[in-house]
């Protein structure tokens, strides 16, 4: 398989599925409205409230029936909620939930997972929960619902395990794995074990831009909690792994001698070692990241410590307004304004008197070269209306040469056999004609913004371009943005009015295309060499064709 990543990819979505069909089945649903529940957070916490209730029940193994729900339903808003409901609407919403939303009215719920190895679809059944019958009082029958595996599954993913035993349970995980040799199943753990540390590397990463932004928005709670977690992680786990490392590089080195000496490996064993190199890799990745969290959590404390002892000498500092503490004195009291300098003196910042230092008189004294800076005075006539219209004459002559060098390219391609042209035959057509190399070549930032933007969108439809521009309203940005620049010239330029579609690929087995002697902003001149690029237009009424 080329992504080994993409197996077990039904099961992954076994668990999308779980949600989606919730979702699907409680979604644009009236009742939820006509009992108040308006926003789908309050509808989705009513929901799971119930199934917590039926996993409860379930797990007491004790009677669940549609008025034990419809009862705790209205136990719940009135305590919680606090929604409008009389107990015959608390009944009819937990029928509602039970019947419509997790068992979609009886019908059968699926859903499909693509499959990667089989190359197709997965049906997957889905079930939240089941019922039996069980009498009351040993004479009404009634009907009482528990969860299926499906549903607790749903739940129990919900409540997370603490982040300190993540780590440690995918770690048990993987060493049971790597002794029962299930060297494939061990890639999946020693993956999560790797992502788990780079999810704590970067929870460090933003806590401590939150305290270089502001310390009082970080909590003493939250420091704790992550330091918390830190220490976790990196208690014995570099040792742990190290010593997992050299097992597996054990087993690589015995598998290899095998393969070199004795025989040929078998595919199964050849898998097996690809394996172990495999999370050899990820070992060395693991151990590289321990060693980044331990960095990160010693800077971590000396930040935060730093900048709580910063806004501890802030409080210090006396404010005071000028025009109480100043103007309103001195008006009060002209004469003071003899004695202003001791006012004013501390906002100068002079530097401290100097002290004669006799230690400093029996050290080696080394000369100290000053360099005058002399003070230069100019006189600027600033006028910002004219500032600003030299600003938006510069931004007009830039998208100018954009779309000039764009244009350039379409027409090329537009009038090219079958709609199509590769970068390599536009260079050997220009490579003579000088003018027409600068029309569509202005500079070399200009070019190299508009392939890598052709290259990056790969498939451009007009119609879906203009979908867009309607439906969004954006400002005029004055920079380059390649869909508005297409659309514009599809819509005012005749000989590109019949596009419908633009395809840009890059050529597998091409060649490196080269321009030579392209001015750049600075203009020096400069080599420009990419790599080979086939761009395809379809017109109305023309055809396509495919040929990378």
């Amino acid at each position: 398989m080329q992504y080994e990543f993409l197996k077990h990819f039904p099961r992954r979505m076994k668990n999308v599925g779980l949600y989606t069909v919730m979702i699907q089945n409680s979604l644009q649903k009236t009742i939820w409205k006509q009992l108040g529940f308006q926003k789908t957070d309050e509808q989705f916490n009513m929901i799971f409230a119930v199934m917590l209730y039926i996993m409860e029940q379930s797990l007491k193994e004790e009677n669940c029936t549609m008025d034990d729900i419809g009862a705790y339903i209205d136990t719940v808003n009135v305590q919680y909620f606090k929604k409008d409901m009389s107990y015959e609407e608390c009944r009819q919403l937990g029928d509602f939930i039970v019947n419509v939303v997790l068992s979609n009215e009886g019908r059968v719920m699926h859903f499909d997972g693509y499959d990667f190895e089989q190359n197709e679809y997965q049906s997957m059944h889905i079930s939240y929960v089941a019922n039996k019958i069980v009498y009351l009082d040993q004479d009404f029958k009634r009907t009482s619902y528990y969860l299926t595996d499906d549903g607790y599954n749903l739940l129990l993913s919900t409540l997370e395990i603490e982040n300190n035993m993540k780590l440690t349970i995918h770690e048990m995980i993987f060493q049971m794995h790597l002794e029962k040799q299930s060297y494939d199943k061990a890639v999946d753990e020693i993956k999560n074990v790797f992502n788990l540390l780079r999810i704590q590397l970067q929870k460090i990463q933003e806590a401590m831009g939150k305290i270089r932004r502001n310390a009082l928005n970080y909590s003493v709670r939250d420091y704790e909690q992550i330091l918390h977690e830190n220490l976790e992680t990196i208690d014995d786990t570099k040792k742990k792994f190290q010593d997992y490392r050299e097992m597996v590089k054990s087993r690589v080195h015995e598998l290899e001698e095998t393969n070199i000496n004795v025989k040929r490996l078998i595919p199964k064993e050849e898998e097996k070692l690809r394996h172990l190199r495999e999370i050899e890799w990820y070992l060395n990745r693991t151990i590289d990241e321990h060693q980044k969290i331990l960095g990160s959590h010693l800077d971590l404390k000396a930040l935060y410590t730093r900048e709580l002892e910063d806004l501890t000498r802030m409080s210090l500092i006396k404010r005071f307004s000028l025009r109480t503490e100043l103007y309103d004195k001195l008006l009060e009291n002209p004469a003071a304004l003899e004695e202003l300098e001791y006012f004013l003196r501390p906002l100068f910042n002079q530097d401290a008197e100097k002290g004669y230092n006799l230690n400093k008189a029996f050290q080696l004294q080394r000369p100290v070269r000053r360099q005058a800076e002399e003070d230069i005075e100019e006189k600027i006539d600033f006028d910002e209306e004219e500032w600003q219209r030299e600003q938006e004459r510069l931004r007009r002559e830039k998208l100018k040469r954009y779309e000039q060098s764009l244009t350039c390219l379409l027409g090329q391609a537009v009038h090219a056999k079958k709609g199509e042209i590769t970068l390599e035959t536009i260079e050997t057509q220009v490579r003579e004609d000088a003018a027409a190399r600068e029309r569509m070549i202005p500079n070399v930032e200009v070019f190299k913004e508009i392939m890598v933007e052709l290259i990056k969108n790969r498939e451009m439809e007009i119609d879906l371009l203009r979908q867009e521009r309607s439906q969004f309203i954006q400002d005029q940005q004055g920079e380059f943005q390649l869909n508005e620049m297409l659309l514009q010239l599809v819509e005012e330029n005749p000989e590109f009015s019949e596009v419908e579609r633009i395809e840009v690929y890059r050529m597998e087995k091409g060649s490196v295309v080269t321009f030579e002697n392209i001015l750049n902003e600075n203009g020096e001149r400069k080599r420009i060499r990419c790599s080979n690029v086939r761009i395809c237009v379809k017109s109305k009424g023309g055809g396509l064709e495919h040929g990378i």
